[in-house]
């Protein structure tokens, strides 16, 4: 209500229906608590950074807990609020190990076998004593890898399978090695798998390469072990190797 010279004064409002001014403002008033209004949400339900409010029923509400890092918000009819935290069910990459290569040989082993293929990068590898080729081993077995490269068959060590894209080894002063390798259905156990590999070197006579080939590890056996070797009592100085599980 409007005051004039300290005394309270209604205002008026014109209905034009009516024809009449009405007072405003005059007569006893209240307005509700807005936590405790039924129509209205309390804010006290949520409880954590990322919380939020689902419906239960209609006009019923409950609290859905804030899910892990990296879940998205998924419908399931069967919880409470209809919707659940879940990991993506495809496309996404989980990194499952980083290890550093250390010795003649780096073994990653007890690999997940959780999802449908793995990725694996390779990177920063310097090493000892001389130029050579550093080699990817799966499962630790005397299983052939079998390999296209540039449109020409051929038939790798039988238990390893050299990360080189021409003919000269790599240059070992260089961290600018990287090998990016794919296989795919990794954890089947009744048939190959398909490699997809990647890699950009320094090689022996310092020249620049970019490469890539596909192929297959030729056993039906699940892939659980990778190790990345070198040859002739050669170490490694610096470098990483990091398993990606894809869905």
């Amino acid at each position: 209500m409007a005051t004039i010279s300290n005394t309270p004064r209604p205002g008026y409002v014109w209905d034009s229906t009516d024809n009449v001014w009405y007072p405003i403002g005059t007569g006893p008033h209240t307005h509700a608590d807005y936590i405790t209004s039924g129509s209205a949400i309390n804010p006290n339900i949520v409880d954590a950074k990322g919380d939020i409010i689902a419906a239960t029923a209609a006009d019923t509400v409950a609290r859905l807990e804030v899910g892990a890092n990296d879940t998205v918000l998924t419908a399931d009819s069967s919880t409470a609020t209809g919707l659940k935290w879940a990991t993506p069910s495809s496309g996404s990459y989980t990194l499952l190990s980083t290890t550093s290569l250390t010795g003649t040989s780096t073994t990653v082993s007890s690999i997940s076998q959780s999802y449908q293929d793995l990725f694996i990068e390779v990177y920063g590898i310097t090493f000892s004593t001389s130029n050579s080729t550093p080699r990817l081993k799966i499962n630790a077995s005397g299983n052939s890898v079998i390999k296209n490269f540039v449109n020409t068959y051929s038939s790798q060590d039988t238990d390893a399978l050299n990360l080189y894209g021409g003919g000269n080894d790599w240059d070992r002063t260089s961290a600018n090695n990287y090998y990016g390798l794919q296989i795919r259905n990794y954890t089947t156990t009744d048939r190959y798998k398909s490699l997809v590999g990647a890699g950009m070197t320094t090689d022996s006579v310092t020249d620049k390469q970019a490469y890539g080939w596909t192929g297959a590890y030729y056993a039906n056996t699940a892939i659980s072990e990778i190790a990345i070797q070198l040859l002739g009592g050669r170490t490694f100085t610096t470098g990483t190797i990091k398993v990606w599980g894809v869905k």
